[in-house]
């Protein structure tokens, strides 16, 4: 696998993605494309790190991928993933291991001083970005409102999953992370309008 340049990460990211979901989680796969989606409406706020955030929306769930799953936490196995073997950007590296709020899913899952250790956090303002894509693809890559995104992973995972409680959890993060990037898409809209 070849290491990563700094130009033109979505397209060795799509492929990577592609060749770890498309055939073992092809559902998770039709999520990816979806988030993915979501990123391109968001280039007009986000400017020279669209590309970033488009790799990083591709990337976001390899960790689900089989042969990745070592901790059983997807953010922290597909982030290693792409730091030990893929060679991946760090900042690629270190959206995929925080993507929406995972910091309080490593907390349930006693992994927060693991995850803190290998792994700064990015900026915010693109860690709300990918969790805005996430949160607003539901699992087959349609599109819909965060509060719905979120009642349908709780009913999907259960009250008592780990995903769940992380969930509740985070939801503060999640909602308010997709409430700002959909304020800054309606200010870039108003300007182009007005």
């Amino acid at each position: 696998m070849p290491i990563v340049s700094p130009v033109g990460h979505s397209e060795w990211a799509y492929a990577l993605a592609k060749d770890l979901l498309e055939t073992t989680l092809p559902r998770r796969w039709a999520h990816t494309q979806g988030v993915a989606e979501q990123a391109e409406s968001l280039a007009p706020i986000l400017g020279a790190d669209a590309d970033t955030l488009l790799a990083a929306c591709l990337l976001h769930d390899i960790g689900y991928a089989p042969d990745l799953v070592d901790t059983g936490m997807h953010q922290l196995d597909g982030a290693r993933y792409l730091r030990n073997v893929a060679g991946a950007d760090e900042r690629l590296c270190r959206l995929v291991a925080y993507h929406s709020c995972a910091d309080n899913e490593a907390r349930q899952r006693d992994l927060f001083d693991v995850l803190a250790k290998e792994f700064d956090q990015e900026r915010p303002d693109l860690a709300r970005a990918l969790t805005y894509c996430d949160m607003t693809t539901d699992p087959d890559g349609r599109h819909l409102d965060v509060l719905d995104r979120l009642a349908e992973i709780h009913a999907r995972y259960g009250p008592e999953h780990v995903v769940s409680r992380s969930i509740t959890d985070a939801t503060p993060c999640i909602v308010s992370s997709v409430r700002s990037v959909e304020a800054a898409l309606s200010d870039v809209r108003q300007a182009d309008t007005g």
